[in-house]
């Protein structure tokens, strides 16, 4: 039998990554921070706990969830828009403690390629990580906290902005005038692939590496969102004319070059 998968976060990308994976026999540990949606994750196979994690420490049965979890995945975005401004690594910090204290063999943790921040040109795993921004500075400083860790192994995968058929940027774009960086490309992947690389991770045991979650095509941001508007019967994004920029293509190169993975939903879908 497939040891137990934890998922820390049955969210966006959480819940669909539970079912794929229990689609394929593991059993999954799943929390949410709703008591509401506690029925619904067991209603689908999951063992639910309701867990907040929080700057002063942790709301909830951590402890038990953390038992007979082989792997465990933190896929807890910082809360860090607007004028919200918590501390993340602090919550990632009573999180360690707690998984110091229980028999996780692997951790998994969900960053964002938001940590190389606003540099231009090719980006691969080996880029060194220059944040601009509160959320990279946050997440790339988390990474650092499960790195390199005595009492399990870590994978890092840094995803690029993220899209499904009910979650794409285009649909806010379209509402904004002036857009800019319009001639910059486009660093995205589809959910579907997502899960695609957290099972391989799993199943072929990637362990103590950084991943470059990113589709491999770029088209530039007005061309592939003006394509998106026009599929989905939307208004075009008002981009204004700007060139000054390169911008960053971030390569998948680790799941390219050294794994030989297939993405396989465009991101047009």
């Amino acid at each position: 039998m497939n040891k137990t998968i934890g998922i820390l976060g049955c969210g966006w990308l959480g819940l669909p990554l539970a079912k794929s994976l229990i689609a394929s026999n593991y059993p999954v540990k799943g929390s949410t921070t709703s008591e509401t949606k506690l029925i619904h994750l067991t209603e689908l196979g999951i063992e639910a706990s309701k867990i907040v994690l929080s700057e002063k420490g942790i709301i909830g049965p951590i402890d038990g969830f953390l038992t007979k979890i082989e792997t465990l995945i933190i896929n807890v975005p910082p809360k860090l828009r607007g004028t919200n401004k918590e501390n993340f690594v602090a919550k990632m910090e009573h999180l360690l403690q707690k998984i110091e204290a229980s028999a996780v063999e692997h951790i998994i943790f969900v960053s964002s390629t938001a940590v190389y921040g606003e540099v231009d040109g090719v980006v691969t795993e080996q880029t060194i990580p220059a944040p601009a921004t509160e959320s990279g500075i946050q997440l790339l400083a988390s990474e650092d906290i499960f790195k390199n860790h005595s009492s399990f192994k870590t994978t890092i995968i840094r995803f690029g902005g993220l899209v499904s058929e009910d979650r794409h940027p285009v649909t806010m774009l379209v509402k904004k005038e002036g857009l800019k960086n319009g001639e910059m490309p486009v660093n995205l992947i589809h959910r579907d692939d997502c899960i695609r690389i957290i099972k391989k991770v799993i199943e072929e045991n990637w362990s103590s590496v950084i991943i470059n979650g990113v589709y491999p095509d770029h088209p530039t941001k007005k061309e592939y969102y003006s394509e998106v508007a026009l599929q989905r019967g939307l208004n075009m994004p008002d981009y204004e004319a700007d060139k000054t920029k390169k911008g960053k293509i971030i390569s998948a190169d680790y799941l390219l070059n050294v794994k030989n993975f297939k993405f396989l939903t465009s991101l047009k879908k």
